[in-house]
């Protein structure tokens, strides 16, 4: 009898274990692949993976308001950022969709080259399915490629300088090119980034054909990014600058800094999109969404031209940036000026 007793647990152990098994073998599809049907059904899909994880080029306080609100917004998801340049992040993208071992679930990009590819490929993003890609001032008919990457935010930069050691600001380009300013201007290091050189491109073709000849003539600090040359205005180890973002934060914050828009201004947006290697493509849906409601808009915004109207701390309508001319920027032309630039700007 005892036998018997034995073996009728050890069956039901089994068949619990079978339908434990079942059920996790569930849940892990669940929370492993994009689920079909309502918004809300993703909702539920996302809150079962609770996390999500973003690369980024943007400002990292930017970064760190969205995760605030993200997490206010969705108290089960926890949200992640990594912070880097292009340079630095696309290839990590390409190496997770071609490995299939993903971190990021959505990549935001201001590279025109690599959005450009990525939308027409369709290789490295999923379709778009939150509703907030709907609300009619979005545009999404202006806002979203192929129905995967979505303009997220714009780069629109500016004249900044150090308001103690250039009292009078800056109205104009021009104003730049003064022999007091040698040494003392910072400019970025286009090396490796297609919309960097797209901007020195456009100082030659609006500010005057040798502008860059002039501007580097006066042997100006090279940085690795414009939130390194943010933060030497604010330290005052340089004066003044043609291409910082609007300093809207470090005003705010008491920095003695100023920063004006030239006209005509250079700008370049940011495009995001859930990765097809994402870990949590549901919460990445979720995310992705946020991203273009108002309250993920006015955390990304601020210094910023912003996805939608009327948003808090913007300084333009991100729309109003075109992606640059990628045909001005293939590998031969970012190689050879490259070099043009080096030989004027490295002495």
């Amino acid at each position: 009898m005892r036998k018997r007793i034995r073996r009728i647990a050890g069956a039901l152990g089994a068949v619990v274990a079978v339908a434990a098994a079942a059920a996790c073998s569930s849940a892990a599809e669940t929370a492993s692949g994009p689920v079909a049907g309502s918004w809300a059904d993703v909702v539920a899909a996302a809150e079962q993976e609770g996390s999500v994880y973003l690369y980024s080029t943007q400002h990292p306080d930017n970064l760190q308001l969205l995760k605030e609100a993200f997490e206010s917004a969705y108290p089960g998801i926890s949200m992640e950022f990594t912070r880097g340049t292009d340079v630095e992040i696309n290839p990590r993208v390409e190496t997770e969709q071609r490995t299939g071992k993903g971190t990021a679930d959505v990549h935001m990009t201001s590279d025109p080259a690599w959005t450009t590819r990525a939308a027409e490929s369709g290789d490295y993003s999923l379709n778009l399915v939150g509703p907030a890609f709907d609300n009619p001032v979005y545009e999404r008919d202006r806002s979203v490629l192929d129905d995967k990457l979505f303009l997220t935010s714009a780069a629109v930069m500016a004249l900044g300088w150090n308001t103690e050691l250039l009292p009078g600001g800056l109205e104009t380009p021009q104003d730049l090119l003064t022999e007091s300013l040698r040494g003392k201007i910072g400019v970025v290091n286009p090396s490796g980034f297609a919309a960097v050189i797209d901007q020195f491109q456009f100082f030659d073709q609006n500010w005057g054909s040798d502008f860059n000849e002039r501007l580097a003539a006066l042997a100006p600090r090279i940085y690795p990014s414009s939130l390194g040359i943010a933060q030497a205005l604010n330290s005052g180890e340089i004066v003044a600058t043609p291409m910082v973002q609007p300093l809207v934060r470090e005003q705010a914050t008491g920095a003695p800094v100023g920063w004006t828009l030239p006209e005509p201004a250079w700008g370049t947006p940011w495009y995001s999109h859930v990765l097809a290697a994402a870990p949590h493509p549901n919460a990445a849906q979720v995310l992705a969404n946020f991203m273009v409601t108002p309250e993920g808009q006015e955390a990304l915004s601020a210094g910023y031209a912003s996805a939608l109207p009327d948003i808090p701390g913007a300084v333009a309508r991100a729309q109003d940036t075109p992606i640059p001319d990628i045909d001005a920027l293939t590998p031969e032309a970012v190689t050879k000026f490259q070099q043009q630039w080096g030989q004027m700007f490295i002495q």
